[in-house]
């Protein structure tokens, strides 16, 4: 069956992976992991990770054709303010036509809702709450949207058709182990 017919038939879902436990990207990488499976496009955008580094999961997927671009400049203590501002700016300006081009199958925006819970600086203004909500609504119809992040707004697990928290129980974090090449990265 051609691509077009199967996306004319086809709801997409929005889902929401959050919660302060280890997964959530990790479960969208699954979820990513199966889409292609079944023929589906995928695109993954990151918030946070920046391109300067290189992640496990970039090298895997992108043996299976996935496209996965880092657009942040890194955690956010690692630069100044204006500078993950701009970055974070750009970033939902290329979401925001992905997710609407209706080029897609699967669009993963991984780690928004962390990008939308920071505190320590304003970004309203650069990553409106307001504009993602409404890119949810005028997602195309065959398009699965995934958000992932610690920290969801209300407004979104509200819109989503599925949320789930990912809580940790225990952590080697706490033990001071740092994140594990294979693991975390």
């Amino acid at each position: 069956m051609e691509q077009k017919d199967r996306r004319a038939n086809r709801k997409g879902y929005t889902l929401v992976y959050t919660g302060d436990g280890k997964g959530k990207t990790t479960a969208s990488i699954g979820l990513a992991v199966r889409a292609v499976g079944r023929g589906y496009k995928v695109l993954i955008l990151q918030f946070i990770k920046s391109p300067q580094r290189t992640y496990g999961e970039q090298i895997a997927l992108r043996k299976l054709g996935v496209e996965m671009r880092q657009l942040g400049i890194g955690f956010t203590w690692t630069k100044t303010p204006e500078e993950h501002r701009t970055a974070l700016q750009e970033a939902w300006a290329i979401a925001k036509e992905e997710v609407l081009n209706g080029d897609w199958d699967v669009v993963i925006l991984d780690e928004i809702n962390n990008a939308l819970a920071i505190e320590k600086f304003p970004v309203d203004d650069v990553l409106p709450l307001n504009e993602v909500l409404e890119v949810i609504d005028r997602k195309p119809n065959h398009l699965h949207l995934v958000l992932t992040g610690r920290g969801a707004k209300q407004e979104i697990t509200d819109k989503a058709d599925l949320v789930s928290e990912v809580q940790v129980i225990k952590h080697y974090y706490n033990e001071g182990v740092p994140a594990v090449l294979g693991i975390e990265f």
